[in-house]
């Protein structure tokens, strides 16, 4: 009996024994497969992350080296996603107002480039061989609606070339919306439009205050022959003035059908204007070569201008006020202010 007893103690050991052996390599396994889990997923996880080896194929137009297509004046364009080195052939005041510095300054032999902007780049003159636009190397080349097809087909041997439609043309903003999509930046655009425009609010409000309804001619003196060009309500430079800044033109140039009309001198007493804004065509108010010109503003005619007697004319710097472009504009509001509200 004794004996066995002892075997049912022993039979009952060796069967703890064995089901403790059974437990730790169950928990063994368990554990294997959790690691075996986890390292499966770190794995899968890795594949996804830019570094990974697995990575899916991404939109070449959001890579640094990817192209889009837009549609300008002459059909469709397929230009850089993130151009890097821009020319903008006219519409550099565009370029500087998004931040963007370009490769060349547009230039012409006699009427010079756009002084205002302060630019530190070389100029290209428009009237010259392509040779000095290609040495810039330019990965995307913008033009405004002075370039017809002929010269974009130049143009577009150098680089790809965007000519900007005819429908953005007259204003300003949409011109501008109009190149920072091309630049792949339209944000950039709504933050300067959004500071433009609550400018032009404040601005007007203040001119208005100032004149009300008093008329006001735009007026460019043409030194070569002193002939003068009265600016319409149409005109592309000065016409900002009268639908943005709220002034009242003559009723000569309201009534204009065409951008400018060459006048005689004869006729600006009848042109029944309270303001008269007038600028030159080329150089400056102090340039040797407008002195001869300029002694037309000094003659009895135009002493006798009630505009002129009343202390109402101004004179203006022609850079900017022969540019219809954003940051021009932005700087006629300026001149304005500074000349009419005392």
């Amino acid at each position: 009996m004794v004996q066995r007893g002892r075997k049912y103690i022993w039979a009952a050991m060796l069967i703890m024994v064995m089901a403790v052996l059974a437990a730790c390599g169950t928990n063994d396994n368990a554990a294997g497969g959790n690691a075996a889990q986890t390292e499966n997923a770190a794995e899968a996880a890795a594949s996804s992350t830019p570094d990974g080896n697995n990575t899916a194929e991404t939109d070449s137009s959001g890579d640094e080296g990817g192209t889009r297509t837009v549609t300008g004046e002459f059909g469709d364009v397929e230009i850089p996603a993130h151009p890097q080195r821009i020319a903008g052939i006219y519409v550099e005041d565009y370029l500087k107002a998004l931040g963007v510095t370009p490769v060349v300054q547009w230039y012409h032999p006699s009427w010079g480039k756009q002084d205002y902007l302060g630019l530190d780049v070389p100029e290209f003159d428009i009237t010259g061989s392509m040779e000095a636009l290609l040495d810039q190397n330019p990965d995307l080349i913008i033009l405004d609606g002075g370039a017809d097809q002929a010269a974009y087909e130049n143009y577009s041997k150098v680089a790809p070339t965007y000519r900007l439609p005819e429908t953005v043309l007259q204003d300003s903003r949409l011109m501008l919306a109009a190149i920072a999509d091309a630049l792949g930046i339209p944000e950039k655009a709504e933050s300067v439009l959004a500071e433009y425009d609550a400018k032009v609010a404040d601005g007007k409000a203040k001119l208005q205050q100032a004149i009300g309804q008093e008329k006001v001619a735009v007026i460019r003196l043409n030194v070569a022959d002193k002939s003068f060009a009265l600016f319409g309500v149409k005109n592309r430079y000065t016409g900002v003035i009268y639908d943005q800044f709220g002034l009242t033109p003559v009723d000569m140039a309201a009534e204009m059908t065409d951008y400018q009309s060459i006048i005689s001198e004869e006729v600006i007493p009848e042109l029944g204007a309270d303001h008269i804004i007038v600028f030159l065509d080329n150089g400056n108010w102090d340039s040797a070569e407008n002195q001869d010109a300029l002694t037309i503003l000094d003659g009895p005619l135009w002493k006798n201008i009630p505009a002129v007697k009343n202390g109402k004319i101004y004179k203006m710097e022609r850079s900017h006020w022969q540019s219809g472009a954003i940051t021009a504009n932005s700087m006629k509001l300026d001149d304005l202010l500074k000349a009419i509200v005392k």
